[in-house]
């Protein structure tokens, strides 16, 4: 006889993943993202027990852009293997967009 937990299947679907690892992004840079005029946005391709990832972000300027990306893969890691059990070997952080504390609520210097 097949024990309860030895039966079926569970799948969880690229979109969860993606929530989990924007909420993740959010968490790291805590501060930086209330200020920010958009969340930490996440897209997610996940193959079998793996999740490849690519956030995208705002930052804070001045600040150590490096030091940020960086808190937010292992954030986004940590996560994802917490609450999902999938490994992560790859996350992707593109900076979409720097802001000032002057610039915020405004497009002024808006650079594209």
């Amino acid at each position: 006889m097949v024990e309860p937990a030895e039966r079926g299947a569970t799948h969880i679907a690229d979109r969860v993943v993606a929530k989990i690892a924007s909420q993740a992004a959010r968490e790291a840079l805590s501060a930086a993202a209330a200020d920010a005029h958009a969340p930490p946005h996440a897209s997610v391709v996940v193959r079998d027990d793996s999740a490849r990832v690519r956030v995208s972000v705002e930052l804070g300027y001045p600040s150590d852009i490096g030091a940020q990306c960086g808190a937010v893969r292992r954030r986004v890691v940590e996560r994802v293997r917490t609450l999902v059990g999938m490994e992560v070997p790859e996350v992707a952080v593109t900076v979409e967009r720097l802001h000032s504390p002057q610039t915020l609520g405004t497009d002024a210097g808006r650079v594209r």
